[in-house]
């Protein structure tokens, strides 16, 4: 079974006693907030610090990130590593995690891995009937060969059911990270994915988002113009309708 988790930093919640109080953990932080390591470097750091007034612990794991029909999938590998893969920061504290790749196949393109940091829930706060909020943070990680292909993405669009689906399928070998996705139609009309991080499309693969609500009269036929900030500059798209799904 493949474990599936979210890209982006994760708030999860977990109870521990009815009508107890709540403790925001949040004050972990882990830098830097991506790693690229061109071959041959097999290895790179994160430093985490803890900002809490107590001693927190701190998971760290490393997952293959992929993306399969245009979903994204995360799923345990033992071609990276984290080491330590647990550690205890005092109030106030550094520490620093070895994220290595020890496989010894050579490295083709880009594989691409995401670094989950969980902070664990703290059992002194448990014991005076505290709702830990635990923060996972998602960092993704990227080992590349240095005559990878530059991202080439083709952009398409469908109705599936009423809803706006956008795809982006990228021939290069290199990711590319999308951010202030904007759609609009011959008419004028525009669908708007906000100016924050839309997502990555990852090398070799394809990636979809719903769209938010479109206007009424957003046209589901014909071209639409697409524009967007990414990490290689602004981008200027055309995409076509697909069939109706």
């Amino acid at each position: 079974m493949m474990l599936r988790i979210t890209a982006t930093a994760i708030l999860t919640m977990t109870t521990l006693l009815s009508g107890a109080c709540m403790s925001l953990a949040t004050q972990l932080r882990v830098e830097p907030i991506l790693l690229e390591l061109n071959a041959p470097a097999a290895a790179g750091t994160l430093k985490l610090h803890n900002e809490e007034n107590l001693e927190v612990s701190v998971q760290t794991r490393v997952l293959r990130w992929s993306q399969i029909d245009g979903k994204e999938t995360l799923e345990p590998t033992t071609d990276v590593v984290a080491s330590p893969p647990i550690v205890k920061l005092v109030p106030g504290g550094d520490y620093v995690v070895r994220v290595v790749r020890v496989s010894k196949q050579p490295v083709r393109g880009e594989e691409s891995y995401r670094v989950i940091v969980d902070q664990l829930p703290n059992l002194h706060q448990r014991q005076n009937r505290v709702v830990n909020l635990v923060v996972r943070q998602s960092i993704p990680v990227f080992f590349r060969d240095p005559q990878l292909s530059a991202p080439s993405v083709n952009w398409s669009l469908s109705n599936e059911g009423g809803k706006l689906v956008v795809v982006a399928s990228n021939r290069g070998d290199e990711r590319l990270r999308i951010a202030s996705l904007r759609l609009r139609d011959a008419a004028g009309m525009t669908v708007f994915f906000g100016n924050g991080l839309v997502g990555y499309v990852l090398g070799q693969s394809a990636m979809s988002w719903v769209a938010p609500i479109p206007p009424h009269n957003f046209g589901f036929s014909g071209s639409v113009s697409i524009t967007a900030q990414t990490d290689k500059g602004p981008l200027n798209a055309v995409a076509q309708f697909g069939n109706r799904r």
